[in-house]
C-alpha cells in the first residue's frame, strides 16, 4: 500500500502530469499564466537532461544490491528530475497566492516528491537534494528576470523572437553535445546492466535524442507564445461544453505531429523538429484552430469610446 502511494506521489513530479496540466490550463483557463509556467518547466527540462549527461551518475539500485527499484529506468539518475520540476512548478503557482495552506500544500507536494524517489530506490538522497536545489534556483531566476526579459523580448520584431527561440534552444543542443561527446569511450558498467536488466529495462547507446527533444519542444514553447501574442492571445472562456470541445481537436493535432517519430524512429533532428511542431501547435496552432472553429474568441485591442472607458472588442 505504501509503495502504492509513493507512486502516486512520485506521478505528480512527472511529465505525465504536467503537461496534461498545462495544457488544459492553458487551451481552457488562463493561457498567460500556463504559458509562463510551461517555459519554466520547458527550460527546467532542458537542464535536467544536459546536466544528467554531464554527471553521468548511476541510480541507486544499479549499484546497491540493496536498494530495490520500483521503477525502471534507464536515463542517468544526477540530479532528480522530478524533484528539480517540482520546485519550479508547484513554487510558481504558491507565488501567485498569498493563501499559507495553498504554500504548505505546495511545499508538502515538494518533499512528497523528493521522498518519493529515495522510497522507489530511482535517487539518492544526494540526488533529490541537488534536484531541489537546481528547481530553486529555476524558479528564483524565472522570476527575478521574468520583469525584464519578457518585456524586451516582447518588444523584439516577430521575426527576431522567433530567431532567438531557436538560438536559445540550439545553445541546450550544442551544450548537450559536447556532454555526449565526452562520453563517446564511455561504456555501460556491467553492474549497472545488470540491474537495469532485472528492473525490466535495458541499456541504450548515449545519444542526443532525449536532449533534442527537450529542447525542441522549448524551441515550439518560446516560439508559439510568441507568434500567439503578437496575435492578440485568445479568450479561454466561454461555455464548458466550448473548453471541453477544444481538447480533442488540440490533442488529435498533436498526435498527428507526433506520429513520424513514433513509427519512424528516432533521430536528434528529428526528435527537436517534431516537438518543436508539437510546442507549436500546443502554444498557437491549436488556439488558432479554435478561434477559426468557433470555440474560442480573440480579443481585439481595447478602444476607448468618446466619453466612456477603454471597451474590448471581441471577434
Amino acid at each position: 500500500m505504501l509503495t502504492g502511494f509513493m507512486h502516486v506521489v512520485s506521478d505528480l513530479g512527472s511529465a505525465g502530469f504536467y503537461i496534461p496540466l498545462l495544457v488544459v490550463l492553458y487551451w481552457c483557463f488562463d493561457p498567460r499564466l500556463a504559458a509562463r509556467a510551461t517555459v519554466i518547466l520547458s527550460l527546467g527540462s532542458v537542464a535536467n537532461t544536459v546536466l544528467k549527461l554531464v554527471f553521468h551518475a548511476p541510480r541507486p539500485y544499479w549499484t546497491d544490491p540493496g536498494v530495490t527499484g520500483r521503477e525502471s529506468k534507464v536515463s542517468f539518475g544526477m540530479p532528480s528530475g522530478h524533484a528539480q520540476n517540482a520546485v519550479p512548478v508547484w513554487g510558481f503557482f504558491a507565488t501567485r497566492t498569498r493563501r499559507r495552506i495553498l504554500w504548505a500544500a505546495a511545499a508538502a507536494a515538494i518533499v512528497l516528491i523528493g521522498v518519493s524517489r529515495v522510497y522507489l530506490g530511482v535517487h539518492s538522497p544526494g540526488q533529490v537534494l541537488a534536484g531541489w536545489a537546481a528547481g530553486l534556483v529555476l524558479l528564483v531566476a524565472a522570476l527575478g528576470l521574468e520583469p525584464m526579459v519578457v518585456p524586451w523580448w516582447t518588444r523584439r520584431p516577430l521575426a527576431a523572437q522567433m530567431a532567438m527561440a531557436l538560438a536559445v534552444s540550439l545553445i541546450g543542443v550544442g551544450v548537450a553535445w559536447t556532454a555526449v561527446d565526452s562520453l563517446s569511450g564511455w561504456h555501460w558498467p556491467d553492474v549497472w546492466a545488470r540491474a537495469i536488466e532485472r528492473a525490466g529495462g535495458s541499456t541504450r547507446p548515449i545519444t542526443l535524442n532525449e536532449v533534442s527533444a527537450a529542447c525542441g519542444g522549448l524551441c515550439g514553447v518560446l516560439a508559439g507564445v510568441s507568434l500567439l501574442s503578437s496575435r492578440g492571445w485568445f479568450d479561454p472562456g466561454g461555455a464548458p461544453w466550448r473548453r471541453m470541445a477544444r481538447l480533442p481537436v488540440g490533442i488529435a493535432g498533436a498526435v498527428v505531429l507526433y506520429l513520424p517519430e513514433h513509427y519512424g524512429g528516432s533521430h536528434p533532428v528529428q526528435a527537436f523538429a517534431v516537438h518543436t511542431l508539437i510546442g507549436l501547435w500546443a502554444t498557437a496552432g491549436a488556439p488558432e484552430v479554435f478561434v477559426r472553429l468557433g470555440l474560442a474568441r480573440r480579443p481585439t485591442r481595447p478602444v476607448t469610446r468618446p466619453g466612456g472607458e477603454p471597451a474590448e472588442l471581441r471577434q
